[in-house]
């Protein structure tokens, strides 16, 4: 039994090798090629198909390493040493992973040359020693060093972190008059399509634009500087307004728009419209991907900047949202010199007396037009942006923290004291001083923390600190460790701790006085320079950067580390070989088999289930596997003390040849019950002494044994049917039973991945528990077909096991006097109210994290959040992975509208309506969705913009989108009322993990034309074709469209598509030829070349292998596509016009 204190008190063993230069702090390998799988017929499982591969360094211990300690006695315990408990009063176990190599297919794919890490010296400098993590070397430090104490080089860095560039600010603002009553005026110069009459002179855009690069300045963490994110001016709005002579808003009346004309048919027909053309108005998304991991090569079909890259204009960051993607193959690296100009900061409308000390805008700027129409024209709505430059961002400039970037646009984050946001985003970026404020303003305060998030190539990787057997500096009284924001008095003797002593107005000395400074260790001692910093603080990553890593202490492991331990479990009952999911699992597993850890203590087991649990003992003394079966599935044993998990160097030519009879072993089995429960408690029990994964491979409702449970499924029919009135309750888990379970799994430390290949209900409600409880996954292929889902299945599975990820974790936020932790969302097991027990963390799981406040801020003051996650990497060491993210503080309402994060506000609001869907009705949900909306929309319409005319609907520029995505959420899957529970269930364990970045695209999916491509001019890179708002206005029978939410993407076929291009794509020449289950191949011509290229960067982007299904024009799936125009009006809400103007009725009713 193990179990978790606070992070930070834990090392590796003595001995332990560090991961090579150049290698992030998990040991993954920096870049990670895509290449095809082998070309198969076009019958096969993987006809041609495109998979993930990832290529993994040589394990420390190959090298010129120090040796790797042999597992540790399974008596021993390992534990952490809590602030606030004695030594040893936690004792945790520690598997750990690794990252692996490409599986070797059949034909060796033509791949990238791996691209060398980059090394580091040591410089014979003794003390501490700070390692390069993931992604490419900064360059190194120039200038002699600083006067230091004698002992002054603990913690010492080998790698220099990004020169400081200009700063990124707000865009002048755009108010732009609409051409008719009711049309739009943008806060910002948009994107406009073609054939747009748009005012977009000096005049209209309130000045010009100038782009004036800033010039780092070295401050104290504390001084008064100009904040980028509070220009004293007043906040940019959207607005949305009637035109010409207006009388103001009564109760009830509606003078914004009328209702759509009466006689238009809904969805899916194409002619339903607002709009005069059908074009679209978006610009090309880029076709670099956004989120590039460090463990991907990038391929030769990516974008080659130009020279005068750095001439390109940025972006505005908060126009809207730009190109969705994310976590797959980056864009070549650029060099960092290429800075883009930095924007400067609003220019909105002009200051004047507000209410509660707020500004408030001015009159729409000229040269705006108006016609004798009353209706809003869908054209001018805002809508989502791609953008295809990149942004260059620099995290603090001058001393002040910078406004994010969109999280689904393409950024690189410089570190110059703030984390990146990848990292680290806060759904607002100006911190209200007190707890009234931030409830006037109807917004969230939350973090959404990704703490293991993969960084763009182009970043500098995560500098590793070693203080030695000292451990990292920490406060001695809320035990925060040293960052960029903590202050040296004294002349360095003492240290301020930024989370626990906030600025309230005391001189200095007082904090000494008092007993609020801490003593700065002697070995760790610098004099302080004029500015009141250290001297040698920019050479001192835990001083300059905003994310580090420290090498935990020996003095808190009581035991090596433990190996990286896989039990694969899979489902050989009468359906699971029927339907081919029992081979697919063999196979995938066949297949990962190389690209598992090389090390020599990485361990394997494997069982099978039915109605009775089926181990195999691997022992090599053995000439072929034995199976050892469990009959009993209500009081489960193992069989053997050991030898059912075994050493994987040993028993690999035994596992393959299990894994290849496994199917044929099984073909005539007639048991259709499946023992899950059982069997998942006995693959525990075999490593419980060590940890590890259970990957679990399950095709039919556990029926039998521990856990077993009913169809619910035709109860939920009926109670939809009655006006879900108890559909609810079917969200929630059917007993404890599991729940229990998955505690205890979570207590020594086993994670459980699930694989649900199944045609039918299996209750997800239930059964998703144990994933979520352990830090799992679960990955849902429904309806399963071995044709068209096995190579997702593999490559699903080979990047499970090879992502970057951390074993045996605790994580703790910590945040600024003033305010407090209120609550924990994500999959974990929380045992503690401090702290988060993770079996496992890996790049694609965030954690939400709301506060609310416990006291004031003083204006201007900083509060700091602080996340501290301790782990073990792939290579047995103990590390502890500190962000630490510090903003302003604000007392004027209208400065929180205009840093508020779009992207992290939805993300707020869809994990809300996941935990609300399985205790209240539907209605309900979709209700409390559109209220939350109207209520911050509410507070900005009547407190910042109220000189505004009251036929104007006026949306904060930040908060443009957020009806837009509002409406997008009530009508997804999740809050939809005619979708099956396991496909609710599903969405609602989705998106408790969700980040930022995908958040957007689940609910509001990017579309394309395809039916076009070679029109693309893709000569030296991919680059993705312009993306379609989701109405069904642009759609016609004469093309081909694509749909992808980041996880499937849907084909639609228009019924008059000619033969020609059928021909080109799908080789048929008629729409009902068409196979449902489709598999993307290449059939030699220009057109199918191009839409494997597009399939490909998408898949690159979003680090998944999208599932393919055709819709095809009348067939009943095509209900499926249509469903997800959210724009237009259908059977599941009012079209996105029609929600402005009930969003608009709801703010005139409150404002009466």
């Amino acid at each position: 039994m193990s179990s978790q204190g606070p992070p930070g008190e834990r090392s590796p063993v003595p001995g332990t090798g560090y991961p090579p230069a150049g290698n992030n702090s998990t040991g993954y390998n920096t870049q990670r090629p895509f290449t095809p799988m082998p070309t198969d017929s076009a019958g096969s499982l993987a006809g041609n198909m495109q998979n993930l591969h990832i290529g993994r360094p040589p394990p420390p211990w190959a090298g010129a390493q120090a040796p790797r300690p042999g597992p540790g006695p399974q008596a021993m315990q390992n534990s952490v040493l809590s602030p606030f408990t004695p030594a040893g009063s936690r004792p945790m176990g520690m598997p750990f992973s690794a990252p692996v190599r490409a599986p070797q297919p059949a034909a060796p794919p033509s791949g990238m040359p791996a691209t060398a890490p980059p090394s580091f010296s040591n410089a014979a400098r003794p003390g501490p020693v700070i390692r390069p993590a993931p992604g490419p070397a900064g360059p190194p430090y120039g200038g002699p060093p600083p006067n230091l104490a004698p002992n002054s080089n603990m913690g010492r860095p080998i790698s220099a972190p990004f020169p400081q560039p200009a700063n990124a600010s707000l865009r002048p603002p755009v108010v732009l008059q609409s051409s008719a009553p009711g049309q739009l005026q943008d806060g910002l110069r948009p994107h406009f399509g073609p054939a747009r009459n748009v005012n977009t002179s000096a005049e209209a855009n309130n000045g010009s634009s100038s782009f004036n690069q800033g010039t780092p300045a070295t401050r104290h963490p504390f001084s008064q500087a100009p904040n980028s994110m509070n220009p004293p001016v007043g906040p940019s709005s959207v607005h949305i307004r009637s035109s010409g002579s207006v009388p103001p808003f009564s109760a009830g009346t509606i003078p914004i728009a009328q209702a759509p004309p009466s006689g238009l048919p809904p969805p899916p027909f194409p002619s339903a419209s607002f709009s005069q053309s059908s074009s679209p108005h978006s610009v090309p998304p880029s076709a670099s991907s956004l989120y590039g991991t460090q463990t991907w090569r990038p391929s030769s079909q990516q974008t080659n900047y130009p020279e005068s890259y750095a001439n390109v204009l940025p972006p505005p960051p908060a126009t809207g949202i730009q190109t969705t993607g994310m976590f797959g193959v980056p864009p070549p690296p650029r060099a960092l010199s290429q800075t883009i100009p930095p924007v400067p900061p609003s220019m909105g409308h002009p200051s004047g007396p507000g209410v509660l000390g707020m500004t408030q805008p001015g009159s729409p700027a000229t040269g705006s037009q108006t016609s004798g129409t009353s209706r809003i024209d869908p054209n001018q709505i805002p809508r989502p942006l791609a953008t295809s430059t990149s942004l260059i961002f620099e995290t603090r400039t001058n001393n002040q923290a910078n406004l994010p970037p969109s999280a689904t646009s393409d950024f690189i984050v410089k570190d110059t004291g703030n984390c990146s946001p990848r990292y680290m985003r806060c759904t607002l970026n100006q911190i209200p001083c007190s707890g009234d404020l931030l409830s006037t303003s109807g917004m969230p305060l939350a973090l959404m923390v990704q703490p293991f998030a993969l960084p763009h190539p182009s970043e500098e990787p995560i500098q590793v600190v070693d203080f030695g057997e000292s451990g990292p500096v920490r406060c001695s009284r809320c035990k925060g460790y040293i960052n960029p924001f903590m202050r040296f008095i004294d002349q360095g003797r003492r240290f301020v701790c930024n989370l626990c002593d906030r600025e309230i107005g005391f001189l200095v000395i007082w904090h000494v006085f008092l007993g609020f400074s801490n003593e700065t260790p002697r070995e760790y001692h610098c004099n302080l320079g004029p500015d009141g910093r250290r001297r040698d603080a920019d050479e001192r990553p835990e001083l300059c950067r905003g994310t580090v890593e420290f090498v935990a202490t020996k003095e808190y492991m009581v035991r090596d580390p433990m190996p990286a331990v896989f039990f694969f479990l899979i489902d050989v009952s009468m359906n699971a070989i029927k339907t081919g999911a029992t081979a697919a699992a063999c196979s995938a597993i066949n297949r990962t088999i190389p690209d598992l850890p090389e090390s020599p203590q990485t361990r394997v087991g494997l069982a099978t289930f039915d109605s009775t649990i089926h181990f195999y003992n691997l022992n090599r003394a053995l000439q072929q596997p034995s199976m050892l079966v469990v009959p009993d599935v209500q009081d489960v044993y193992t069989p053997l003390e050991t030898e059912l998990i075994v050493p994987l160097h040993e028993c690999r030519p035994h596992l393959e040849q299990l894994l290849e009879s496994i199917p044929t072993m099984f073909q005539n089995n007639k048991i259709p019950e499946s023992a899950f429960g059982a069997a998942i408690k006995g693959a525990f029990l075999a490593v419980k002494t060590t940890g590890g994964k259970l990957l679990v491979f399950q095709s039919v409702l556990p029926s039998i044994g521990i856990g077993a449970l009913s169809a619910r499924e035709a109860e939920g029919r009926a109670n939809i049917s009655a006006g879900e009135k108890e559909v609810h309750k079917l969200l929630q888990p059917a007993d404890k039973t599991l729940k229990t379970m998955a505690i205890e799994f979570a207590e020594f430390q086993v994670c459980v991945d699930l694989f649900l290949t199944t045609q039918s209900y299996v209750d997800i409600a239930s059964i998703s528990v144990v994933p979520r409880t352990t830090g799992g996954q679960v990955y849902y292929y429904y309806p399963f077909s071995a044709i068209a889902d096995s190579a997702k299945l593999y490559n699903d599975l080979r990047w499970n096991v090879t992502r970057p990820q951390g074993f045996e974790a605790v994580m703790r936020v910590r945040c600024s006097q003033g305010l407090q932790v209120q609550d924990y969302s994500g999959n974990f097991c929380k045992r503690i109210p401090t702290d988060v027990d993770l079996a496992a963390i890996d790049c694609d799981k965030t954690i939400m994290i709301t506060f609310k406040h416990d006291d004031k801020f003083q204006e201007n003051s900083e509060c700091s959040f602080q996340c501290a996650v301790l782990y073990t990497t792939v290579f047995g060491q103990r590390r502890i992975r500190v962000t630490t993210l510090s903003l302003p503080c604000t007392s004027v309402l209208s400065n929180l509208f205009r840093g508020a994060d779009l992207d992290a506000q939805f993300t707020y609001f869809l994990k809300q309506a996941g935990n609300e869907i399985s205790t209240t009705p539907l209605a309900q949900v979709r209700e409390q969705m559109t209220g939350l909306c109207v209520g911050i929309l509410h507070t900005y319409r009547k407190f910042c913009a109220t000189a505004s005319s009251s036929g104007q609907l006026i949306l904060p520029e930040a908060l443009k989108l957020l009806p837009l995505y509002t409406l997008a959420l009530t009508k997804s899957i999740g809050l939809r009322p005619d979708v099956r529970i396991d496909d609710r269930s599903y969405w609602i364990t989705r998106v408790a993990s969700i980040s930022g970045s995908l958040a957007v695209p689940l609910v509001y999916p990017r579309m394309f034309a395809i039916h076009n491509l070679t029109l693309k001019d893709t000569v030296t890179s991919v680059v993705l074709p312009s993306s379609l708002p989701l109405s069904s206005e642009h759609i016609d029978n004469n093309g081909v469209f694509l749909l992808e939410n980041g996880e499937d993407a849907l084909i639609y076929a228009g019924k008059a598509v000619s033969a020609d291009v059928l021909q080109q794509l799908f080789g048929v020449s008629s729409v009902d030829d068409i196979s449902d289950q489709f598999v993307l191949q290449d059939y030699g011509n220009e057109l199918s070349r191009k839409l494997n290229e597009v399939i490909n960067e998408i898949r690159r982007q979003r680090c998944s292998y999208l599932r393919l299904r055709v819709c095809k024009r009348a067939d009943p799936a095509e209900f499926q596509f249509f469903s997800i125009m959210v724009e237009d009006k259908n059977a599941l809400g009012t079209s996105y016009v029609e929600y402005l103007v009930h969003v608009h009725r709801q703010i005139q009713n409150k404002m009466t």
